[in-house]
């Protein structure tokens, strides 16, 4: 007999931790290979775990509901074979392998707060939240850390930022020293040194008047609560607008949709034509296609554009088109249909969302003329489209200025101020605008 370990998979970029939503084997249960053994969740989707083979479930070594890090042994299947215990290696995360957190990045520690354990790491996503929320170094190397090898999980730092909020987390002592004796060595964003003689006062239960119905959020709608408020702690969010005539391109899609859906066998909507736009402006504009790390600025060569898509259940999720510039126009809009049939079926794939570049988001198809989009962290922009409204303009020519009806669309761009200035965030928003806009009416397909 041997034994195999069933290792969490690595489920893409800043992705460590996956939490179990339902065990489909229990111990005692054959298995195939490659058959579902669990399903799991990550703050970008919902996946299935295979088998990695074929025999009888041994163990299971975590409960529906636990936070599992990427690489962590979830189950053991036992097998025919003369090895007395195998293991199935752990995937190597490449971009997500913990950070040492002598190289963390900007990290409000006091000069005098002592020597950092080496040996301790920390994920990009731990270092990141404690960062935003004011975590000093001291104070995380004071967390108990119940991943594997006591690592920090993500859990575990939000934990601890709501429990020193409300009091209940003191400060490290000599965390509280240095506030005592040097105040300007350190950033400490909405918080108090705690009063370690002081009892934290007890919440009453909150009174809700009148009549009301209480909603509890599901898991998605937390995740993506979550992940919006960390954006808008990391990111200066500046907002830039413009407007867009798409008349040739209304009346190109006009007069092509029914043949194109009868020879490819699949819609053409406004989308694929909006990103087709994109990336010929991030071929011009590469910082847009960016991301910060520490004081890194790192410019991602592959072109991948998210799509902001809206699921029956009102929350939203982003699948991304990657390599679309490598796409044509055909390309380009069965990948978007293929993606969004996928996500309104609940049949995406983890590897769907991850890797996103550059996103856009479609705000017009629920009526409204513009947005201010939030950043899909860790990129720099996000891309908004508004309805394409019939309005009268004025129009130059050779003739003279006279006024007609056209089709006109407002773009707003939110863009990250640490990276991306108002001058370039502006630049590539008209740049957007003006390749729509020139758009060619007589284009073959």
């Amino acid at each position: 007999m041997a034994i195999v370990e069933l290792i969490m998979p690595k489920l893409g970029e800043s992705i460590m931790e996956a939490t179990i939503l339902k065990w489909h084997k229990q111990p005692g249960d054959s298995v195939k290979l490659d058959e579902t053994v669990l399903e799991i969740a990550t703050d970008k989707v919902d996946s299935e775990v295979p088998s990695t083979a074929a025999g009888v479930i041994e163990e299971l070594l975590f409960k529906v509901d636990d936070v599992v890090p990427i690489g962590a042994t979830i189950a053991k299947i036992r097998t025919e074979g003369a090895a007395a215990a195998t293991t199935t290696p752990a995937p190597t995360p490449v971009a997500e392998k913990a950070t040492p957190v002598t190289s963390a990045p900007a990290q409000p520690v006091a000069a005098s707060t002592g020597t950092v354990n080496p040996n301790r790491f920390y994920s990009p996503l731990v270092l990141n939240i404690a960062t935003s929320e004011g975590v000093s170094m001291s104070e995380l190397e004071k967390i108990p850390g119940t991943g594997s090898e006591g690592r920090v999980t993500k859990k575990d730092i939000l934990q601890y930022v709501s429990d020193k909020k409300s009091g209940k987390a003191n400060l490290p002592a000599e965390v509280g020293a240095s506030l005592a004796d040097n105040s300007d060595t350190i950033v400490l964003r909405n918080t108090e040194p705690a009063n370690t003689a002081a009892k934290p006062q007890e919440q009453s239960p909150v009174v809700y008047q009148g009549n009301v119905e209480i909603i509890e959020m599901d898991r998605m709608r937390k995740l993506i609560a979550e992940h919006m408020v960390r954006s808008k702690h990391t990111s200066p969010h500046v907002t830039s607008f413009t407007e867009a005539d798409v008349t040739n391109l209304v009346h190109w899609r006009d007069k092509v949709k029914k043949d194109f859906e009868k020879r490819e066998n699949s819609k053409i909507t406004f989308t694929p034509l909006f990103v087709e736009a994109v990336v010929k402006c991030i071929k011009k504009f590469p910082l847009i296609n960016s991301s910060l790390d520490g004081d890194k600025i790192i410019v991602k060569k592959d072109i991948n554009i998210g799509m902001a898509t809206a699921l029956p259940s009102g929350n939203l999720i982003v699948p991304v088109i990657k390599n679309a510039d490598q796409l044509n126009l055909v390309g380009l809009s069965k990948k978007v249909n293929q993606l969004a049939d996928s996500a309104r079926n609940g049949k995406l794939k983890a590897d769907d969302t991850q890797g996103g570049t550059f996103t856009l988001t479609n705000v017009g198809t629920f009526g409204s003329l513009m947005g201010t989009p939030i950043i899909n962290q860790p990129q720099v922009a996000i891309l908004a489209v508004g309805a394409i409204k019939k309005r009268p303009m004025v129009i130059e020519t050779p003739q003279g200025d006279s006024i007609a009806i056209r089709h006109m669309m407002y773009l707003s761009m939110s863009y990250d101020h640490r990276i991306v200035d108002g001058s370039l965030g502006a630049t590539f928003l008209t740049a957007v605008a003006k390749e729509l806009e020139n758009f060619n009416p007589d284009r073959e397909i």
